[in-house]
Parts: C-alpha cells; structure tokens; sequence
C-alpha cells in the first residue's frame, strides 16, 4: 500500500471543486532514483497554495542523508552542503504539519512518493494523505507534445521555471502549472479521490546538540516575497475526451497514448449508451405515468391524493412519490418496493 493514497482532476461532476482545496505540492532532490538502490533525499520543499492561487506557506531545507551524496551533476549538491542539515527523522513532524489537510502534490508523484515511503514515513511521517500527479493530470487533460515540468510550463504560459533542479524551484513551479491548469480548464475541474486528513503532529525531534534544541533548517534557495507568479492565460488544446490517469503514467509514448485514447473513446461511448438507455426507460415511465394520472384526472381522484401529499410535508420529490404510490397501490400488480 502506498504512502499516499491518490486522486484525480475530472471535468466530471463528480468529487469536490477543485479550487475550494489546499494543496500542498512536494519536490525533492535525491542521491539517486531508487530508495531500494540506496538512494536517499538530499533537499525538499513543500509549497502550500490553495486552489484559488493564494500562497499559503513555503518551506525549503538540505536533508542530511547520512550516505554519500550522489547525483550532483543533476542537483549541484555537493557533500559539504547537507553538514548541519537535518536528518529524515528530524524533518518529518514538520513535514507532517505541512501536508495536514491538504492535497499533496508533485509532478510525477510516483517519484516522491517512493522516497516518502522509505524514509520518512519509518521516521513517523503519517501515511493515508490523499495525493494528486499533475504529470498525470495534465496528460489526461491537455494535448502536449513533451509534459516534464519545465517544457509544459514554457509550452503552456510562455515562461521557463526559474531554480530548476532546486527542490523550492521546481515546487513552486509545479504549483504554478496546478493553480493556471484550474483557472484555464474549458469547464471546472473537480478533485475525484480521498478527502484530506488532519494529523496530530508530533513533538519535534532533538536538534543535533540534544534535547530541547531546535531543529536548525538549512534552506539552499529563499522564498520570494509576493507569492507565486502571476497566472498566466494558456494557449492549449484541451482533450475532448479525458484520458484515464491510471493510463496515463511511465513514458507515456505513442503507443501509450494510443491505448489511453483508445479507452477514453470506448468509456465515452458506453456512457453514451447508458445515457441513452436511462432516457428511454425514463420515457417509456414517464409516459405510463402520465396516462395514469391523466386517466385519474378526470374522475377527480388526482386532486385528493395531491392534497394528502401536500399535508404529508417534505420535499417536492417525496410528495410526488407518495402521490404515485398512492396512485398505484390499488393497481392490480404493483408492490410498493419503497416500504
């Protein structure tokens, strides 16, 4: 089971509205890709926003990963950058304060999420929280050619993220991609998956000289004052049907496109067909209902069981139900199923 448990953006009206949750959109710099491998977190960040684009929170440090720091010719961090920093298990009550009762979001998730499995939920970080890819949003939503974070954002609002490869840089970048793909949606976009959760956070761990220190952040990159960028208008050809985001993951190349269009077609039709379906069985009802309480009409009976309803109360929906089943509970053949 993983540590997170993931949703979906939907033009569907299903889930909650989109921009009435808070987000909190994760990155982190690692030493290498696989946790199995040895590879551990050497910077993250969490940038907090709501869905409306307000800037909630930001926050940024190093991460001693205690082990050889790999991978610098991508992060350009070295091994003399993480001394002083503070450990998995001192990072992970703030962690848990930052990612209670929000969204947590990253671009290709899968990836962090791997990392927060092997470290920092061992060091108390709670599991559950519901999470959100916007690599697979935005591939089930728009039409791209390349979909990694910095050549979506250029392609879609023109700009090229700054701090690329810090793990602030790339956070507030990919918050800003969440909050412009809400506000430049062709319909309004809806969170489809598990609620957020509240945690209890826990006591922070010891600082490095004992009991009772503060834990002392090491941030590489400081936050902009103002918040986040000004959303930006896109000029992007929305998909006419949504993709299946479960499709929508790995490479995602022609073949996977193709298979993920494939299946959007088939669901769009079969919906199609039960919509179809439902309006029939729903005419062909409609149909003998009305006969019937045209029939009653005329012997003045319709009138009486209205007033009985109407004096029963509730909702214009349960009035009506009580008038057809007093209707019918004469007719030979009916059996109130309600009861």
């Amino acid at each position: 089971m993983g540590t997170l448990r993931m949703g979906a953006l939907t033009r569907r009206r299903v889930g909650m509205r989109a921009a009435d949750l808070e987000y909190a959109v994760l990155d982190m710099e690692t030493t290498g890709l696989e946790p199995r491998e040895g590879a551990r977190i050497v910077e993250i960040a969490v940038v907090r926003v709501r869905g409306d684009g307000k800037l909630v929170e930001e926050f940024s440090t190093l991460v001693d990963p205690r082990a050889p720091v790999g991978g610098r010719e991508f992060h350009g961090i070295g091994e003399g950058d993480t001394v002083g920093a503070p450990t998995a298990a001192q990072l992970a009550p703030r962690l848990t304060e930052l990612l209670s009762g929000a969204v947590v979001v990253g671009h290709n998730l899968d990836f962090e999420q791997r990392f927060l499995g092997s470290e920092l939920a061992p060091a108390g970080l709670p599991t559950g929280q519901a999470g959100l890819c916007t690599l697979r949003a935005l591939r089930s939503q728009v039409d791209l050619e390349r979909y990694s974070l910095p050549k979506a954002s250029h392609r879609l609002s023109g700009d090229w993220p700054t701090g690329q490869h810090t793990a602030l840089g790339d956070a507030r970048a990919c918050a800003k991609l969440l909050v412009e793909m809400l506000a430049n949606a062709p319909g309004e976009l809806r969170y489809s998956g598990p609620a957020p959760k509240r945690f209890t956070v826990p006591d922070p761990a010891p600082g490095r000289g004992g009991a009772g220190e503060p834990v002392r952040w090491k941030p590489r990159t400081s936050s902009v004052p103002g918040g986040l960028p000004p959303l930006s208008p896109w000029q992007a050809r929305w998909r006419p049907r949504e993709l299946d985001p479960l499709l929508c993951g790995g490479a995602f190349g022609a073949t996977d496109r193709a298979i993920a269009e494939m299946a959007a077609h088939r669901d769009t039709r079969f919906r199609e067909r039960l919509a179809a379906a439902a309006a029939v069985t729903g005419g062909i009802a409609a149909t003998a209902a009305g006969g019937l309480l045209l029939r009653m009409a005329g012997d003045g009976s319709l009138r009486d069981l209205a007033d009985t309803a109407v004096r029963g109360g509730g909702s214009p929906a349960r009035r009506l139900g009580r008038i057809g089943r007093s209707a019918l509970g004469d007719r030979p053949g009916f059996t109130d199923r309600t009861a």
